[in-house]
């Protein structure tokens, strides 16, 4: 018969919880989880429908990146590109002030995108100001519009908002490969594995009226997944 002291049991629960809070063995967790994808990104056959982003980025003038939440893995394949000219500005991305948000924003920093932290939909009118600075020095800002916490593939406003009174284009884009595990989340976020094909498309970008974002968001959601669908037929 197996003997176990008394509170055993729950002391190994506690130091398991306290383990996985550890703000150390997270980072740890997060630099791991930065270095794979960016091997897993560095071994896939990417096929590239982005003229008119990576024109406009080489041009420097200030755009949104949208994206679906579920495409955030594997959406540092623009930057791995950007990074081979030096001339190219500094990305930065949006991320939630959650624990998990600026893990993820610590492991993108590997491709050299900065992270701001907080929500255009949450009470981020920080956020927001600091997002329209960004712009206007002419930094491309990277954001998910059904994200922290979806619903999946739906545009919040902040997406719209942002780029109306910024005046800057949105190019709604996705990236995907062909392989990849599929995490059991809200966003069914998609982890790629590393040797397989891989597709990153943009659209034409969207210029939004100051006073038209209410109207623009069905064509924001209609181009995103528009890019989803044309991402995902070209790994097939």
């Amino acid at each position: 018969m197996k003997m176990t002291a008394p509170g055993t049991d729950a002391t190994a629960a506690r130091m398991s919880d306290s383990l996985l809070k550890s703000d150390r063995l997270r980072q740890f967790a997060a630099d791991g989880a930065g270095l794979y994808v960016q091997g897993a990104i560095a071994t896939t056959r990417w096929r590239i429908e982005a003229d008119g982003l990576l024109q406009s980025l080489r041009a420097r003038p200030p755009c949104i990146v949208a994206f679906w939440h579920e495409c955030l893995p594997t959406m540092p394949v623009l930057w791995r590109i950007a990074k081979r000219d030096p001339q190219w500005p500094t990305g930065h991305v949006l991320a939630s002030r959650h624990r998990d948000g600026q893990l993820i924003g610590r492991a993108m920093r590997r491709f050299g995108i900065e992270t701001v932290a907080g929500s255009t939909s949450r009470g981020g009118a920080a956020s927001l100001r600091q997002l329209l600075k960004l712009l206007a020095a002419g930094h491309p800002i990277g954001l998910t519009p059904d994200g922290p916490r979806g619903p999946r593939h739906r545009a919040a406003p902040g997406v719209a908002q942002l780029a109306a009174r910024a005046g800057v284009p949105i190019f709604c884009t996705a990236a995907v490969t062909s392989a990849a595990i599929t995490t059991g989340g809200w966003d069914r976020m998609r982890i790629p594995l590393p040797f397989s094909r891989g597709a990153l498309v943009a659209m034409p970008p969207l210029t939004i009226g100051r006073d038209d974002w209410q109207t623009a968001l069905p064509l924001i959601e209609a181009n995103m997944n528009i890019a989803l669908e044309r991402a995902w037929a070209l790994c097939r």
